[in-house]
């Protein structure tokens, strides 16, 4: 498993999205579809039901793939509640996701995490993606969110948790965290070509299980040098 630094992966991506082609779109699909089959799977998610899903979502991209997701699932019958922790919104993404049946909640992010986080069976952490260059320290209110789900974690009772592209807040060259707050993944779906930071670093022991979805970008990516280079699948 080969890991590209967050330029290498944007500089990949820029002739697709000059060209006009949906990187975004097939990210999200990539990532609902995989959100769907652990949501359907007795051994990640025993119980009956369609599954219900928080979406942390932050103000860049990141958010963005997480919403159009969430408009994939909340289509298929998902329930999908979206908690905004940034200054801002991927409007599209957004209205995609309402129109399809998700509910955005109301009042302020760190006063209702803890009972949106207890009634979902899985939360996407959408709050930072790529575009955030070193270790950067979550600020609030994203960074009350991310605690409060940690302690839900520490009495057992998180649901499980899946990082868009990255876990937020982690170098995704290096993988350095900035401090520890920090969402612990089960299970990384990264787009496009697997981050350097995932694997090496204080990144490896917080990305879980990493996914990866082709969005289109393999051949580009195949031209340059890794920054990690391991062993295996």
């Amino acid at each position: 498993m080969d890991g590209y630094g967050g330029d290498q992966v944007r500089a990949a991506e820029r002739p697709h999205l000059d060209a006009g082609e949906p990187l975004m779109q097939r990210a999200a699909a990539g990532l609902a579809t995989i959100v769907g089959r652990l949501l359907d799977d007795p051994a990640e998610r025993p119980g009956d039901g369609p599954g219900s899903v928080l979406l942390l979502v932050g103000s860049g991209d990141n958010g963005g793939d997480a919403l159009f997701a969430g408009a994939h699932l909340a289509a298929d019958g998902r329930h999908v509640a979206v908690l905004r922790v940034g200054s801002r919104v991927h409007e599209a993404g957004l209205a995609a996701a309402l129109g399809a049946g998700a509910v955005l909640l109301d009042g302020p992010p760190e006063q209702v995490v803890t009972d949106a986080a207890l009634g979902a069976d899985l939360v996407l952490d959408a709050v930072l993606g790529i575009g955030v260059h070193g270790a950067s320290a979550l600020r609030s209110p994203a960074r009350e969110v991310v605690q409060a789900i940690r302690e839900l974690a520490r009495d057992q009772r998180a649901p499980f948790v899946v990082a868009v592209d990255v876990p937020s807040g982690i170098d995704v060259d290096t993988g350095a965290v900035a401090d520890d707050h920090v969402l612990q993944a089960d299970v990384t779906v990264t787009f496009g070509g697997v981050k350097a930071g995932l694997l090496r670093g204080p990144g490896a022991t917080l990305a879980g299980r990493i996914e990866l979805v082709d969005v289109g970008i393999a051949d580009d990516l195949a031209t340059v040098e890794p920054l990690v280079r391991t062993l295996g699948p």
